[in-house]
C-alpha cells in the first residue's frame, strides 16, 4: 500500500512540475509576444493620433481619446502614394514570377539532368554567395546604365530574377524526390518539362510557396536597389515614397502621417504571413529536412 501512495505522489509531483513548466512557457512566450507585437501597435496608434495630440505629447501615451483617419488621407494626397503602391505590385509581380521559372529550371537542372562539370559549376555557382551585396549592387548599376536602362521597370526587375540561395534551397528539396521515379517516369516516356511539372513541383509546392513568399517580402522592402537606379517619380516604389514623404512630403514632424503611410504599405504583408504562416513552416522545415 505504502508503494501505491509513494508513486502517486510521484505522479502528483511530476504534475506539479509539468504544470509549472508550461506555466512558465507560456509566461515568458507571452512577454516574447507582446515585445515583438509592440511596434505595430505603436505604429498603428500612432497614424489615428490627430497632428496637434501628438505634438502635445510631452510624454508618449500608449491610448489615444480622439482617433482620426485623417493622415490615412495625408498620406495619398500630400505624395502620389497610390501610384508608388501600384509600381511596386508591377515590380513585385514581375520579379517573382520570372524569378520563379529561372530557379525551378536551375534546380531541376542541378538536381536531375546529367552535363559535364555539373559539379564543379553548383560549386562555382554557390561561391557567389560569398560576394558582398555591395558589389553586386555596383556591377548591376554599372550595367543597367550602360544598357541605358535606368528609370524603367526592366531596369528596376533584371537584377532580381534569380538567386543563388534559392536555386540551392529547390535543389535539396528536389534532391530528396526518389530517383527511382524519375527513372520509372522517364521509362514510361515522360519528357524533363512534364516530369517537372507533374511531380516534382506539386511534392516541393511548401517550399515553392514559402520561396514565392519571401520574394515578394523582398521585392516589396527593397530600398536600396530602387533608390539607386530610379530618380524619376514614375518609377518610385513605396520604400521611396517613405523616403519621399519624409523629405519632401510631410517634413520631419508629421510622424502620424509617415505612420498612415507605414501601416498602408505593411498590411498586404502581413495578411500575406496570416494567410500562408503554414506553408511557410513547413516550406521551411522541408528545406532542412533529408529523406
Amino acid at each position: 500500500m505504502s508503494d501505491m501512495t509513494q508513486e502517486a505522489e510521484l505522479a502528483r509531483s511530476f504534475e506539479r512540475r509539468r504544470k509549472i513548466r508550461t506555466t512558465i512557457t507560456y509566461i515568458l512566450l507571452g512577454l516574447w509576444a507582446l515585445i515583438v507585437l509592440f511596434p505595430f501597435y505603436w505604429m498603428i496608434l500612432t497614424s489615428i493620433k490627430g497632428y496637434g495630440a501628438y505634438n502635445a505629447e510631452y510624454v508618449p501615451k500608449l491610448y489615444t481619446t480622439a482617433p482620426t483617419l485623417e493622415n490615412y488621407k495625408e498620406a495619398f494626397t500630400a505624395v502620389p502614394l497610390a501610384r508608388y503602391f501600384m509600381n511596386t505590385v508591377i515590380f513585385t509581380a514581375v520579379t517573382t514570377a520570372l524569378m520563379l521559372v529561372v530557379i525551378v529550371l536551375a534546380a531541376f537542372a542541378f538536381s536531375r539532368l546529367d552535363f559535364p562539370g555539373k559539379d564543379l559549376l553548383f560549386t562555382a555557382f554557390l561561391s557567389l554567395m560569398m560576394i558582398p551585396n555591395e558589389l553586386v549592387v555596383i556591377t548591376n548599376f554599372v550595367t543597367i546604365t550602360d544598357l541605358g536602362l535606368r528609370n524603367t521597370f526592366t531596369g528596376l526587375i533584371l537584377p532580381s530574377v534569380t538567386s543563388v540561395f534559392y536555386i540551392y534551397l529547390l535543389k535539396e528539396n528536389f534532391d530528396q524526390i526518389p530517383d527511382e521515379l524519375y527513372k520509372a517516369a522517364k521509362v514510361d516516356g515522360t519528357s524533363d518539362f512534364k516530369y517537372l511539372t507533374h511531380v516534382m513541383i506539386p511534392i516541393c509546392r511548401p517550399t515553392i510557396v514559402t520561396v514565392v513568399l519571401l520574394k515578394i517580402i523582398e521585392c516589396w522592402n527593397s530600398y536600396v536597389w530602387p533608390r539607386l537606379i530610379t530618380d524619376n517619380q514614375l518609377y518610385f516604389l513605396v520604400s521611396n515614397g517613405i523616403q519621399e514623404i519624409r523629405e519632401n512630403g510631410f517634413g520631419r514632424e508629421n510622424v502620424p502621417a509617415m505612420m498612415a503611410a507605414v501601416v498602408v504599405i505593411s498590411v498586404p504583408l502581413i495578411v500575406l504571413f496570416l494567410i500562408f504562416r503554414k506553408k511557410i513552416m513547413e516550406g521551411v522545415s522541408r528545406g532542412g529536412t533529408k529523406g
